[in-house]
């Protein structure tokens, strides 16, 4: 009898472990919160929860969502990126400008494009970590550096501020049908960028809970100098963090520009607080060493669906900017809670 009472009790113990362990993940809460939102709209409007309603949330939430992980993997090792925005419209513009006025192969255009968006990563981690400044300082200057390139030169360009004929680029078939296509499910369209979102959640996941440079990455976020102290490659986890996020905000402008055949000068400005916005709502400190790629993933799907649900519903647009900062003051008290109930438990 006590045999059997004592190994009731390990079960129950090991249940209330697991469980634990559960609650203590980074993106339980934005769980929660996404089953919420999705209830809500899905009772109070009509066309949320159809397959086209879906079709919509889910293409809005995608390019949002992939820079969102990555944005997600840089703050978990303790930086930011003011550029993530302005990068995406770069991008598109580059591949625009090259093919439309330039007559660059679309492979090649592409291909430089995402060189040059590395090459701005690179540029951005070499000067934090030479430097020694905030990564807030440096992006914020390589975001208005961005941003008067993306208005100003191709403006005195091709005299406007939009690309226009891509659909005429040679080849342009090809890439759209990578980046720009999409396939009907249930009545609903699920576009590429969809697809995209889900193989880099994956991914980021994979790196950061399977491989040693996930790690490094919360190493360097959580303790730098003792991360350097036992051999930790810091300098290099975060340049190659910041790369990280240049080759996104390059998959999202390709996502963006064969998805509708045309990018703006304005394309990605002020994405760059969503981005961070989702990587809080889905379990990241700010201060870095914690977090969650399914986590981002999700809080782009928060945002997705709320900007979404907030026009079936009839309601002012603008009601959206006061969600996003109530979202983001609640997530920040609750990452704090968690973190210090998990401390308190080691």
């Amino acid at each position: 009898m006590a045999t059997a009472t004592a190994t009731a009790a390990d079960e129950r113990v090991s249940g209330s472990s697991a469980l634990g362990k559960v609650f203590k993940r980074p993106e339980v809460g934005a769980l929660v919160a996404a089953i919420a939102v999705f209830v809500f709209f899905a009772v109070t409007t009509d066309t949320f929860a159809t397959a086209s309603g879906a079709s919509t949330w889910l293409r809005s939430a995608s390019t949002i969502g992939i820079m969102a992980v990555a944005v997600a993997l840089l703050m978990i090792g303790g930086e930011f990126d003011l550029s993530a925005g302005a990068m995406t419209g770069f991008t598109g513009l580059a591949v625009g400008v090259m093919t439309t006025e330039w007559g660059l192969n679309i492979w090649a255009a592409m291909l430089v494009s995402l060189v040059l968006a590395l090459g701005i990563g690179l540029l951005n981690g070499v000067l934090v970590m030479r430097t020694g400044l905030p990564s807030f300082i440096v992006t914020l200057g390589t975001f208005f550096v961005l941003q008067g390139i993306n208005l100003a030169a191709v403006k005195a360009i091709i005299g406007q501020v939009a690309i226009q004929g891509m659909t005429n680029v040679p080849f342009y078939d090809q890439p759209h049908a990578l980046f720009g296509s999409n396939v009907e499910i249930a009545g609903g369209r699920v576009y590429a960028s969809v697809f995209w979102w889900i193989l880099v959640t994956a991914v980021a996941t994979w790196v950061l809970l399977k491989t040693r440079v996930g790690n490094w990455i919360f190493a360097v976020g959580g303790a730098q100098i003792s991360a350097r102290q036992v051999g930790v490659p810091v300098a290099r986890t975060k340049i190659g963090l910041f790369m990280t996020t240049a080759g996104a905000g390059w998959l999202v402008g390709m996502l963006l520009l064969f998805t509708t055949s045309t990018v703006q000068s304005n394309t990605g400005v002020g994405q760059e607080f969503i981005y961070i916005i989702c990587a809080v709502v889905g379990g990241c400190l700010l201060t870095g060493g914690y977090g969650s790629a399914v986590g981002a993933a999700l809080g782009a799907l928060i945002y997705g669906m709320t900007n979404q649900g907030i026009v079936y519903a009839g309601w002012d647009n603008n009601w959206l900017k006061a969600f996003l900062g109530v979202m983001l003051l609640g997530a920040v008290l609750l990452n704090e809670a968690v973190r210090r109930r998990a401390e308190r438990s080691r």
